[in-house]
């Protein structure tokens, strides 16, 4: 600022030397060295003196105001009451009780504004030699100033774009007079943009689901794409700004519109805020809306980081796992897999299931010590040789004593001694005989079709890499029961006993409605309260009582699709001879669940429809970002106001299988008795 800066020596000819008071040049001093919006009238002419923050709020009065009459400095207002109120302190000594007083522009006060508390300032005889002005921030600034402070907290917390914009959007609506709010960054040859209106219908999804994008080109003429790319702040008090560009009647209905850049050195984007009234941004309101731009800016940027290294792990972890688990009559598998830390690093807990000549289906759960590309370089490793090795011979001990041999040898290769890997393996033959060995690992539990469940007593061998010998125990998985292999990040806790966790895991799979192999591992992952650090993974086997009917359908990303899906189902499950009760539950409840993976993932999806005798099953699969959907929101789920809430009602279970593919949302409806044939 000319003339002040922070040096807090007296400016416009002020210092010691000419004469000044020493008790005036205290006030001088701290005026320039106080980070409050102050400033000092004094002399005959009552010059003005100030510091930066006044500066800001004089706009463009400053810097010309500095030194000048306070006459000249001010205009018309200093013959207002901001004139009075000044000459009266300096008269009578005392301020005027009502001194909330517009001495910054010629026009009214601004509420936004801060007003101003004057003091009569007196020399080292006494004598009343200027007015003191402190500006103190009224209670609408003081709001936008917790506004940001709360804004800075909730983006502390933000992890993925999806949530910063949600964050952004959320602050930039907190202001009652703001309509709609626009968030969007560069993405390659474009910019990705998401928008809230006032008076949209929004629920708790909006809070927990990605948001909508849309896409605008590089070149636009929008606003936002403008600030984007020039990096420069615009701020229109009144026209229609979003005419050009305008999506629908929102975009044209703006008619003061706040543009923010977000510029890191890895990151361009912008944030706007619309009104639909006539708005001149006043100083305070531009300042306030551009440091959130930069908090925006710096949240935004950290996500995008977090983004592309988490897009680099879970592309390495979904190398290490398979496709898909195989399709037996005879056997109905399920997998879920809950990444451990903070989903940004691959993890070493792998599953597998395959086929093996005979009829006889392998299945196997391992742990690899570890959460990074050592790790899962490592699970690669076993989980690819587990399987040329069964293929050879399946005999478990034979399989293990293969793994132990070829850890070892990595372990010699790396030069330590460190690789620590378990894994449980089992062989099933067509008629439920089961041959189970371990390395290290949790015993496998199993959920019998009476309801009872009880671990397997397996011989406990030492982690692969250490040898030893290695012993299996042999069991029978009659129909209707259910194997479980697990990871210990699943029954493992800080402060809890693993007795405790192993029993709290056989209750829960004990009190499971029936032996379904998605329930059962939806209820394994969650049976044991509290956070880990672990990753988490659930295999589950179940042996059918009889030959289950599967079918399977693509879903495109488009708006057909859940029409497409209703017919489809109807026609299947017709053919199925399903009670027309049960259709017409489980038509509506898969087309609810398509449209909230089309619009909420935004990728094309898959329903894949599951009969046997005891339930019907339904699943809807994306590869989207979209997560694990809390029970206990499970009513507000859709963005069309019905939700999980429906499925709850129409289905008997139901539940979401989070995977390094996407998501799974998943319900049943059981049948047994109803007659299907």
């Amino acid at each position: 600022m000319s003339g002040s800066g922070a040096s807090h020596t007296p400016p416009v000819g002020v210092s010691a030397s000419d004469g000044w008071d020493p008790g005036l040049l205290a006030v001088v001093d701290l005026v320039l060295g106080s980070p409050v919006a102050m400033a000092f009238l004094h002399g005959d002419r009552l010059r003005l003196i100030y510091n930066e923050a006044y500066g800001q709020l004089l706009g463009e009065r400053h810097p010309d105001a500095y030194g000048a009459p306070a006459a000249e400095a001010f205009g018309p207002a200093w013959d207002g009451p901001a004139g009075e109120a000044v000459r009266e302190t300096l008269h009578t000594g005392f301020a005027p009780r009502a001194s909330e007083w517009p001495l910054i522009s010629d026009d009214e006060p601004d509420p936004a504004l801060p007003t101003r508390g004057l003091s009569a300032v007196r020399d080292s005889a006494g004598r009343i030699a200027g007015v003191l002005v402190v500006a103190v921030e009224p209670v609408p600034v003081a709001h936008r100033l917790q506004g940001l402070s709360e804004l800075a907290e909730a983006l502390a917390g933000t992890l993925t774009l999806d949530e910063v914009a949600r964050v952004a959007l959320r602050y930039g609506l907190s202001s009652p007079d703001v309509q709609q709010v626009a968030f969007g960054v560069d993405d390659g040859d474009d910019w990705r943009v998401v928008r809230r209106v006032r008076g949209e219908v929004l629920d708790d999804a909006d809070e927990r689901l990605p948001p909508v994008w849309r896409r605008i080109p590089a070149d636009s003429v929008a606003p936002l794409a403008v600030a984007a790319g020039a990096g420069l702040a615009r701020f229109t008090a009144d026209g229609h700004p979003l005419r050009e560009a305008a999506q629908d009647r929102h975009d044209e209905k703006v008619r003061a519109l706040a543009a923010l850049p977000l510029r890191t050195p890895s990151l361009r984007g912008a944030l706007t805020v619309g009104r639909h009234d006539q708005h001149p941004w006043s100083a305070a309101e531009r300042a306030l809306l551009t440091a959130a731009g930069k908090l925006v800016a710096q949240a935004a940027e950290r996500a995008r980081r977090f983004e592309n290294q988490h897009g680099t792990a879970q592309l390495l972890q979904r190398s290490m796992l398979p496709e898909n688990l195989p399709d037996d009559p005879r056997f109905r598998l399920a997998a879920r897999y809950d990444p451990g830390v903070d989903g940004n690093a691959a993890g070493g807990d792998f599953y597998d299931a395959f086929l093996l000549p005979g009829g006889r289906l392998a299945a196997v759960l391992g742990d690899v010590a570890g959460h990074d590309v050592r790790a899962a370089a490592l699970m690669g490793q076993v989980r690819a040789a587990l399987r040329a090795l069964a293929l050879t011979d399946p005999t478990p001990t034979t399989v293990l004593t293969g793994l132990d041999r070829l850890v070892a040898s990595l372990g010699t290769e790396a030069g330590t001694d460190e690789l620590f890997v378990t894994v449980a393996y089992a062989v099933i033959q067509r008629d439920g005989r089961l041959t189970v060995a371990t390395a290290g690992h949790p015993p496998p539990l199993v959920r019998h079709a009476d309801g009872s469940a009880g671990y397997l007593d397996v011989p406990p061998g030492t982690p692969l890499g250490l040898g030893g010998a290695r012993r299996a125990a042999v069991a029978t998985l009659a129909p209707g029961d259910t194997l479980l292999l697990f990871s210990d990040g699943v029954v493992e806790r800080r402060g809890l006993d693993l007795g405790a966790g192993l029993e709290k895991l056989a209750a829960t799979v004990a009190g499971a409605a029936g032996g379904d192999p998605r329930t059962l591992c939806a209820l394994a992952s969650a049976a044991v309260g509290g956070t880990t650090d672990d990753d988490v993974a659930v295999l589950a086997v179940e042996h059918a009582t009889a030959p289950s009917r599967s079918a399977g359908m693509e879903i495109p990303a488009e708006p057909t699709a859940p029409g497409r899906v209703r017919h489809w189902m109807s026609a299947q499950l017709a053919a199925w001879h399903v009670p027309e009760q049960v259709i017409g539950a489980a038509v509506l409840c898969a087309s609810e669940l398509t449209t909230n993976a089309l619009l909420h993932a935004g990728t094309a999806a898959r329903v894949q429809v599951d009969l046997s005798a005891e339930r019907l099953l339904v699943a809807v699969s994306d590869s989207g970002t979209r997560g694990a959907v809390s029970r206990a929101h499970a009513e507000t789920l859709s963005s069309r106001g019905r939700g999980l809430g429906l499925i709850e009602e129409l289905s008997d279970a139901w539940g979401t299988d989070p995977a390094v593919r996407g998501s799974t949302v998943w319900f049943e409806i059981g049948i047994r008795g109803i007659g299907v044939s």
